[in-house]
């Protein structure tokens, strides 16, 4: 596995870029993408019951096992709680795109990131298609100014690629991802867009992704907000001319670590770029008898806004993380557990067997100043390990959410 500085062009066949049309005052908010070959497609879209019209377009198509060439992102308006109307614009999105791509409009998947509950500035976008599909590429400016397209309160560009070798074939595959708010166990307002050349049929490729998103996108919590936009986009168009990727083959071995690895990445440069954030937290619950119990265990408390703020205030309030423990539903002896906070700085153990150990506030303080920290939870009651990942919550998520219309 080797990591390369690209972006999601980078798999062969995938064009891209991004421009500013104006549906938000400034910066970019219009993203393409296009491969020279139909792709295998697969998909995973929020479980909240009120889907934006995207979602419910994307997972139309996805169901209908439809070969997918292009996708047409808007950043600045979410498309969501906008009715027929919404779903109306969606489909013509999809459709204006194609005819100037020369695709149908089925080939073409839309997403919308931004404000809930308005509708589309449907002439500008049209002036946005007509304009973007003159500019796009494969370079890694290309793919600079895709990535920033999908950016909302994003303060940073999330992208990784990577290459392995498959049957003595490179293959690479490109992730770019948003989010910041808005993002929850179950994914929150986030979008992924991942890109490969692997040959790798839709059926595998879903059951894929499905495996791949428990211990990645759904373990990571911003603020405990489940989004109407949220979906993990994957294209594949084979490009690299390996021999088909099936499952039970170490070829399939090779690439589900790549492809898991790439979507972990993602998923905690999500976390890092947590609106308003200080802290990126890591939480680890370990020797645990079942792994659904021990993932109950770290979303509650990844999404505790007592242990939030805690880490906020660099107080070493490991009760909260027991109390977090406790009502998380697991099943557990809260008399064998260990509590200990790891960062650059060192480990210090608070509690141990259950029972809390006299620490030095000092040292304890040293290590929250951390901008990483790792909470490591210790059953002593079987095997099963699973990590989540984390922030803290800050006067500033405050202010971004309460302003965040104006």
């Amino acid at each position: 596995m080797n990591w390369i500085t690209d972006g999601i062009t980078a798999p062969k066949g995938f064009s891209a870029t991004g421009i500013h049309c104006g549906i938000k005052r400034k910066n970019k908010d219009l993203t393409m993408l296009f491969s020279e070959r139909p792709c295998s497609y697969a998909g995973v879209f929020t479980k909240n019951i009120v889907k934006a019209a995207p979602v419910n377009w994307n997972m139309e198509l996805l169901k209908q096992k439809k070969a997918i060439q292009g996708i047409i992102i808007n950043s600045g308006n979410a498309n969501a709680c906008t009715g027929r109307k919404g779903y109306e614009d969606t489909k013509t999105m999809a459709k204006v795109y194609g005819d100037k791509m020369g695709i149908d409009q089925e080939s073409v998947l839309v997403a919308s990131t931004g404000v809930i509950g308005q509708p589309l500035p449907m002439d500008i976008i049209h002036q946005g298609i007509d304009e973007i599909v003159k500019h796009y590429g494969n370079s890694r400016q290309h793919a600079t100014a895709a990535a920033e397209g999908i950016m909302t309160t994003d303060t940073f560009l999330k992208e990784k690629c990577l290459q392995i070798k498959v049957d003595g074939k490179i293959i690479t595959i490109s992730g770019m991802a948003k989010g910041s708010g808005m993002i929850h166990p179950n994914m929150g307002t986030m979008l992924s867009f991942i890109t490969t050349d692997a040959s790798i049929d839709q059926e595998t490729l879903q059951t894929l992704l499905k495996e791949t998103i428990s211990d990645t996108y759904n373990m990571i919590s911003v603020d405990g907000d489940t989004s109407t936009n949220d979906m993990v986009l994957v294209l594949a168009n084979g490009m690299a001319s390996n021999a088909p990727i099936q499952k039970d083959t170490e070829g399939y071995a090779i690439f589900r670590e790549a492809f898991y690895m790439l979507n972990q990445e993602l998923a905690k440069l999500i976390v890092k770029d947590g609106e308003g954030a200080t802290k990126f937290i890591e939480v680890t619950v370990k020797n645990m008898h079942d792994k659904e119990e021990a993932r109950k265990m770290t979303h509650a408390v990844i999404t505790s806004n007592l242990v939030k703020t805690a880490f906020f205030g660099e107080d070493a309030n490991w009760g909260r993380i027991l109390c977090a423990l406790g009502y998380s539903g697991a099943e557990f002896d809260p008399n064998l557990v260990d509590v200990d906070y790891v960062s650059p700085a060192g480990t210090i153990k608070l509690l141990e067997q259950g029972q809390p150990i006299g620490f030095d506030e000092e040292y304890a303080l040293e290590i929250l100043k951390e901008k990483e920290i790792k909470v490591v939870v210790d059953c002593h009651q079987g095997e099963a390990e699973v990590t989540g990942w984390g922030c803290d919550l800050s006067y500033e998520y405050v202010k971004i959410n309460g302003e965040y219309r104006t």
